[in-house]
C-alpha cells in the first residue's frame, strides 16, 4: 500500500471512531453516489444525471448510513455482542425478515417519488408490481452478505462492509427501477 493511501486509511479509522454516525453516513452517501454512477454508464446514459446522482447521495448519507449503524447497534444489545455460529444465523434470519424488506420498499419508494418525480399513485402501482421480485432476489443474495458481515467483520467496518456492497446492490435495483421507467414511458 502506498504512503498516501496508508495515511488515508489511518485518518478514516480516526474518524470513524471518533465521529462514527458521520462518518458511516458520509462513506454510505459517496458508495451510493458511486453506483449509481456506474449504474448510469450500464444503462446507457450518455450524460451523467447530477441530480439524480445528488439524490442518491443524499439517500445513502441521510437514510442508508445512519439506518445501518443503529441496525447494528441494535443487533448488538439484542444479542449483547455474541458471535457463535447460532447467533449470527439469528442476526442474519432477523435482518432478512425486518430490515431487508424494509430498506427495499423504502428504496423503490424513494427512488420513484423523489428521483423521478413520479405521482404517488404511479409509484405504488410499480411496487406492487415489483417489489415480490426485488425482495425474493434480495433473500437470495443478502443473506450471505449477511452472515459474512456478522462473522467476521469487526463490528466497527460492518456499516462500512455494508454499504460497499450496498453499493453493489444498488446498481442492481437502479437498473431494475430505470428498466421499469423505460417502458412505461
Amino acid at each position: 500500500m502506498s504512503d498516501i493511501t496508508k495515511d488515508a486509511w489511518r485518518k478514516y479509522l480516526i474518524q470513524l471512531q471518533v465521529h462514527p454516525l458521520r462518518t458511516k453516513a458520509i462513506t454510505a452517501g459517496v458508495l451510493a453516489g458511486f453506483s449509481d454512477a456506474v449504474a448510469q454508464k450500464i444503462s446507457g446514459i450518455k450524460k451523467l444525471q447530477i441530480r439524480r446522482l445528488l439524490l442518491i447521495m443524499l439517500y445513502g448519507f441521510a437514510y442508508g448510513g445512519p439506518f445501518g449503524h443503529f441496525l447494528h447497534k441494535l443487533m448488538d444489545i439484542i444479542f449483547k455482542g455474541k458471535n457463535d455460529n447460532k447467533t449470527v444465523a439469528k442476526k442474519v434470519l432477523l435482518e432478512q425478515l425486518t430490515s431487508s424488506p424494509w430498506n427495499n420498499m423504502v428504496f423503490m419508494m424513494y427512488y420513484g417519488l423523489v428521483i423521478e418525480g413520479r405521482p404517488f399513485g404511479l409509484v405504488k402501482n410499480k411496487v406492487q408490481k415489483d417489489y415480490p421480485s426485488v425482495q425474493l432476489t434480495a433473500w437470495k443474495f443478502w443473506p450471505i452478505v449477511g452472515w459474512v458481515n456478522y462473522q467476521y467483520m469487526p463490528p466497527q467496518f460492518r456499516v462500512l462492509f455494508h454499504s460497499f456492497v450496498a453499493s453493489c446492490w444498488a446498481i442492481f435495483l437502479n437498473l431494475k427501477a430505470r428498466s421499469a421507467a423505460i417502458k412505461k414511458d
